[in-house]
């Protein structure tokens, strides 16, 4: 008998090969270290122990690891066993303050033209229409792009399906005068779309009332769709890829001169980016849909949206149809009917299963979608699992100590402090865990519970308490990353940021 076959080495350009093509062991490792990581978490002996807080008079930001403080100036690693500083940048103007910024990492399947492609970076656009490429380990400037001298950018959002991402003008609204004198103005906004993985530019297109219609209030770009919202509560999807095959009018390229430009190097001063992208009709629409807060959602399989209907006896409800007909799916009203401050929340599930988070202040539904493309009968939403919080029923009848009887004619909100309550839910992807943050003020102060569920059944994992009280009337942020937890929080002006670590006790 053949001894058996020793398995030989394999390189990290071959495993990645591997990845890409989608071959079964490629990450294997790596995903058992994880189950590893998993296991020691929910081990009784281990629990996440608060190691480090800082304050901060401006906004804290936290982003894969990283929290960023004193507008992106200043950057911490929390992957040490206490976050380390890795830099500061140089203090800026305030013609030069950083506005918005995203954290790009490159693909581990593709060979990139440099070596600094290679690293994570932040994308940083400033107050004078500068965008930066920063290296995220050292705050070493890469690369940086002049956007426009006419166009006042001031967002940054992602498209990442495509490998693109896009700076958003300020709205160009129209004062009282301007009204008053009969003068107005198409132009309603300006978008620049780039690549990454080079940094490149697709082009600037301009969003006007002429090419989309009157009533603009928002517009973003995300999977490969241009989203319109209008002041008549409604948005309109257009292809994004069907605007540039039919109105892109020059191709450019950073650092290479253009006669859009007045022949001078594409992103540089004075000129920087010229408007290549030319819309000089309606492109058609894909999808149009009247809703509530201009919000629709769009996931599951087969695909289906979200919305809630812009009248009043709708309010409170979420609709589910499908996206292939707008049929509404068996079971496709969802309504929590809670009596709340803050209204309940509805999503698709961000681990790309298609089922659907449904969160109210005492209870969370995990929805799925049942039904088959092209299928002639209508799709179905059940529950997949729910959470419930733990609660006694208030009285509604007390007695006093003479033996007065006295109704009680004002209901406690289902969100009230001092009743236990789910604030927030967080996935984990890599450990395929949901975070459910749990309060409960029937103390002096406010506490907050984070309760690890089990993704795929719901079932609760182990429970982590805060140490920090948790003020319902201020902004909370919480973040789970593997052996890592991250609380940022506002306090009247003052921002802080907790950091909790894994730890045997």
């Amino acid at each position: 008998m053949a001894p058996p076959r020793r398995r030989s080495s394999v390189n990290a350009a071959e495993l990645l090969s591997r990845r890409s093509r989608g071959v079964r062991d490629a990450g294997t490792l790596y995903r058992h270290c994880l189950r590893v990581l998993k296991g020691i978490m929910l081990q009784e002996k281990r629990d996440f122990i608060k190691v480090w807080s800082k304050t901060s008079k401006s906004t804290i930001m936290y982003e894969n690891g990283k929290v960023y403080f004193e507008n992106y100036q200043s950057c911490y690693s929390c992957v040490q066993a206490e976050p380390q500083r890795l830099y500061k940048l140089p203090k800026r103007p305030k013609q030069e303050k950083i506005e918005d910024a995203l954290l790009c990492q490159s693909p581990l399947d593709k060979t990139l033209s440099t070596p600094s492609d290679h690293k994570s970076s932040l994308l940083a656009l400033t107050a004078n229409n500068w965008l930066y490429r920063i290296s995220a380990e050292t705050g070493k400037e890469l690369q940086k792009v002049y956007l426009s001298p006419n166009h006042k950018f001031r967002y940054l959002g992602w498209d990442v399906s495509q490998e693109t991402f896009y700076v958003k003008s300020v709205q160009n609204k129209e004062t009282p005068l301007a009204r008053q004198a009969g003068i107005s103005h198409n132009t309603v906004m300006h978008l620049a779309i780039l690549h990454v993985f080079p940094l490149q530019i697709v082009g600037i297109v301009e969003i006007n009332k002429k090419v989309f219609g009157n009533g603009i209030t928002d517009v973003v770009l995300s999977q490969g769709v241009l989203a319109v919202s209008y002041s008549n509560k409604s948005v309109k999807l257009y292809s994004f890829e069907h605007i540039v095959k039919n109105y892109l009018t020059e191709t450019l390229t950073l650092g290479k001169q253009s006669p859009l430009s007045g022949n001078t190097p594409v992103g540089d001063v004075p000129f920087g980016i010229p408007i290549n992208i030319q819309i000089t009709d309606c492109p058609p629409v894909l999808f149009e849909v009247s809703c509530s807060n201009n919000g629709v959602q769009i996931g599951g399989y087969p695909w289906h949206y979200i919305y809630t209907p812009p009248h009043k006896r709708h309010r409170g409800t979420h609709h589910i149809r499908s996206l292939q007909d707008s049929t509404m799916a068996v079971n496709g009203i969802q309504n929590m009917n809670c009596c709340s401050l803050e209204s309940d929340g509805i999503f698709f599930h961000p681990d790309d299963s298609g089922r659907i988070i449904h969160v109210g202040p005492n209870s969370i539904k995990v929805l799925k979608i049942l039904g088959e493309l092209n299928d002639p009968l209508p799709s179905k939403v059940v529950e997949d699992f729910s959470m419930m919080t733990h609660r006694n029923p208030s009285p509604q009848i007390t007695v006093t100590s003479s033996g007065r009887t006295v109704k009680r004619r004002v209901y406690q909100l289902d969100d009230d402090p001092c009743k236990e309550t789910f604030r927030m839910v967080e996935y984990e992807d890599e450990l395929d865990l949901l975070a459910v943050v749990v309060t409960n003020g029937e103390e002096e102060e406010g506490r907050a519970q984070i309760q690890l569920h089990d993704n795929q059944t719901g079932q609760i994992q182990r429970k982590i308490d805060l140490v920090e009280p948790w003020d319902e009337t201020y902004r909370h942020e919480l973040f789970f990353d593997k052996d890592t937890i991250v609380h940022i929080e506002q306090k009247n002006s003052n921002f802080c940021c907790h950091v909790y670590k894994l730890r045997t006790t």
